[in-house]
């Protein structure tokens, strides 16, 4: 066996979304860039076979082989042997709980189910309830009054429906002796018979839980650790699976115990399970604490406000959030129910089907997280009760019948229903509520709750001191693709909490410049349009922001909808997309915001990306994020990343508006890849004067970060004063200028509105 690099924790992290037009050969021409960059590791997007023509590579299809779209063995092997060239590691997500099956024909354990049913030696595989849909698969794709569509072709053994093809059973004619049912598509709400990934009826999950599926899943994972091309993973979605404590303890074994994280999201105030064998969650939670940091709490009010005014009425954040996930629960994710009460009935004979169904879509519209993981966990699964008897004191007596069997840890019911509560958290929360409220939109973010508008600095600096005992080798992180705006624009978007007024007026007009039916969405709208507007993006940002307005919209869910669009509403709001490039008015008032909001918009990105890279935990770079990351909600974040231009900017060949990001970027991530000791503790750093609160500073065992927040109040009060750092013993030297300081913020921070401190003797 090829051993692991030395360092079995990474330093640092940079995200590459591995694509057909990207793939690992590309990504293995770029390793020296990320080298030069400072970047320890490299961190590969899922590389197992997908759907033909994938871009992100969740749609897995075989577990036995690299996808050849994407580079195959040889472009692993490849990018392994120049990663281990530049003493770089290798950290590579995978995709546990589902598999691809919107082409059948891609996926070989899928077919085999589909032709030989109950019979197929795969049948195990996916998590079907054969007892319903009447024996049979459902499989909901059928257009509104197109089943004349559907032919059987005999020659070829399969049933085909447009350019969809099934295959026939064996020795069979007809559709009505298949082990499937193709279905119209609206029935997967309510008769869907399969787990799926969230409400996603293309992504069908897999029972990892069986020894022998696991086995087979992790037949190429096993081989990248056999053969030392790979160093950690990155587990998606543990949430959805049966047991995630027994599945890390399986892949703990498999990998010789290697460097694996959970792509987890805590609620505030929730732990990620210490029993788990996985060095922390990907970072969603950081991520929300250093936006808050960044936040004005004084504009909390004002914007709530403001809030209320456009919509007419006051918001109650937790309210909203129940009855979207109630509407979840009762909709596009009713079959998840169904099956629930379906294996409750099975062992409580005094239940009746009616009030178990309304008893369990309340307790996962009231579960306070995404899921417990009994025997831990359990006090959430007791707020839940609590929550729906006072909400639904109707339910009494079922839920009465139903709390012993939710606290069954053994019980099928209550594991489908740890499996079942995170996605309609997701679909209720994430994917409907962050788009229905438009306070402040920094703060709609994924593993956030934007009810919690700002943290005070001794906050902070509590939970990275917990960070740093707890969970040091946890990632941190400012972008992913999953993120609903990238790090700049949430930075951007955050100033208007110092400047309500002013966002207050400008709206206003932009509104009756462009009048839309939802001024709350409006509200919401225009933040993301402000957020990403910046010139060097005007060439594409047009059709970037049709297309977020477009899932913005149909996501919020209570004007228009993916499956019944009101194409009038639809066409005002892209009128006023389209007005931000065609109006000359509404130009103006966005350039006249612009000045109350760039330079502290800049200010805001650079102390977002230093503490983020040098707060206790890994930091990651999501691909293209060292220069201005003013992505919106995928696919937008997924675009491709012009590397060549990042590499001259790095190198002085080329400019950029940027390059102190990038300049910030590249000292702290080769400070901590070259000088590790120097992060080992964590320790904040006061300031004493006038502008004290304006600064937020720490020592992480010899590396000292210093970060403006609240640059806008910070000015209005005259600067920095007579503020200055309360500093340890020593000469300390900025990384950033090259400077020595006295710890006078006024001097020290002249040049940036942030500084990298060690001392002068290791600099």
């Amino acid at each position: 066996m090829t051993p692991h690099t030395d360092r079995q924790t990474p330093q640092s992290t940079y995200r590459f979304q591995v694509t057909p037009d990207f793939d690992l050969h590309a990504c293995a021409g770029r390793l020296t860039y990320l080298h030069d960059l400072g970047v320890d590791w490299v961190y590969l997007s899922p590389l197992l076979a997908s759907e033909p023509g994938s871009q992100h590579g969740y749609d897995v299809v075989a577990f036995d082989h690299v996808d050849p779209e994407r580079g195959g063995e040889e472009g692993l092997a490849a990018l392994s042997a120049e990663a281990r060239r530049l003493g770089m590691g290798v950290l590579v997500d995978i995709v546990p709980n589902h598999v691809g099956v919107a082409t059948p024909s891609e996926d070989p354990w899928w077919w085999d189910v589909l032709r030989l049913g109950r019979e197929s030696e795969h049948a195990s595989a996916f998590d079907v309830d054969w007892s319903a849909g009447d024996g049979r698969i459902v499989i909901p794709v059928i257009g509104d009054d197109d089943e004349d569509a559907i032919t059987i072709a005999t020659a070829t053994g399969e049933v085909r429906y447009h350019d969809q093809r099934f295959p026939l059973a064996p020795g069979t004619t007809t559709l009505e002796e298949q082990h499937y049912e193709l279905v119209n598509w609206r029935a997967a709400d309510d008769d869907l018979n399969y787990r799926r990934f969230f409400a996603v009826n293309t992504l069908a999950a897999v029972r990892v839980e069986d020894p022998e599926v696991f086995a087979d899943t992790h037949v190429e994972i096993r081989r990248w650790f056999d053969e030392g091309l790979v160093d950690g993973l990155r587990v998606d979605h543990p949430d959805g699976l049966r047991d995630p404590k027994r599945y890390l303890d399986d892949l703990a074994a498999l990998t010789g115990g290697a460097y694996v994280l959970v792509e987890k999201i805590l609620e505030p105030g929730e732990e990620l399970p210490t029993s788990w064998a996985t060095h922390g969650t990907t970072g969603y939670d950081v991520l929300a604490l250093v936006d808050r940091i960044l936040t004005d709490p004084a504009g909390e009010e004002p914007l709530t406000r403001l809030e209320d005014r456009l919509r007419g009425t006051s918001v109650d954040w937790a309210e909203m959030v129940h009855d979207n996930k109630r509407a979840v629960a009762d909709g596009i994710l009713h079959s998840e129910v169904k099956r629930i009460s379906r294996e409750i009935l099975k062992i409580a004979e005094d239940a009746s089907e009616g009030p178990v169904e309304d008893a369990i879509a309340e307790l996962l519209a009231c579960f306070p997280v995404y899921r417990s993981y009994l025997p831990e966990g359990r006090h959430h699964l007791d707020e839940a009760f609590a929550a729906a008897r006072a909400h639904r004191p109707d339910l009494a007596e079922t839920l009465d019948l139903l709390e012993p069997v939710l606290n069954d840890e053994w019980g099928q019911p209550a594991r489908r229903f740890q499996q079942t509560s995170g996605m309609v958290m997701a679909k209720g929360v994430e994917d409907c509520s962050f788009y229905r409220w438009s306070r402040l939109t920094s703060l709609n973010e994924v593993g956030a709750d934007p009810s919690v508008f700002a943290v005070d600095a001794p906050t902070f600096h509590d939970a990275m001191a917990l960070r740093q005992r707890e969970w040091p080798h946890a990632m941190t992180t400012t972008s992913t693709h999953d993120t609903k705006r990238g790090e700049d624009v949430r930075a951007r978007i955050a100033v208007l909490a110092e400047v309500p007024e002013v966002w207050e007026a400008a709206l206003d007009e932009l509104l009756a410049l462009v009048p839309l039916p939802d001024p709350a969405f409006g509200s919401l709208l225009w933040q993301a349009i402000l957020g990403a507007w910046t010139p060097e993006h005007l060439p594409d940002l047009r059709e970037r922001l049709h297309g977020y307005a477009e899932k913005a919209m149909r996501e919020a869910g209570d004007r228009t909808t993916w499956t019944e669009p009101d194409e009038a509403y639809e066409a005002a709001v892209h009128a006023a997309v389209d007005a931000v490039f065609d109006s000359a008015a509404v130009r103006r008032v966005l350039t006249e915001l612009c000045v109350h909001i760039d330079e502290a918009g800049r200010s805001n990105s650079l102390a977002l990306k230093l503490l983020a890279l040098t707060v206790p935990g890994v930091p990651d770079v999501y691909q293209g994020s060292e220069l201005w990351e003013t992505s919106l909600v995928d696919p937008d974040n997924r675009r491709p990343v012009d590397f060549d231009h990042r590499a001259a900017v790095l190198a002085g060949t080329d400019s950029d508006d940027a390059v102190a990001k990038l300049h910030v970027t590249c000292s702290a991530l080769t400070l901590r890849r070259e000088r590790p000791e120097l992060f080992e503790s964590y320790a904040p750093v006061s300031a004493t004067g006038t502008a004290a609160d304006h600064v937020v500073a720490f020592d992480r065992g010899g590396a000292i970060t210093v970060a403006t927040r609240l640059p806008v109040g910070l000015v209005s009060d005259g600067g920095w004063g007579d503020t200055t750092l309360d500093l340890p013993d020593g000469t300390w030297h900025d990384l950033l200028t090259g400077t020595s300081t006295d710890g006078r913020l006024a001097d020290l921070l002249a040049v940036h509105p942030v500084a990298l401190l060690v001392r002068a003797e290791e600099s």
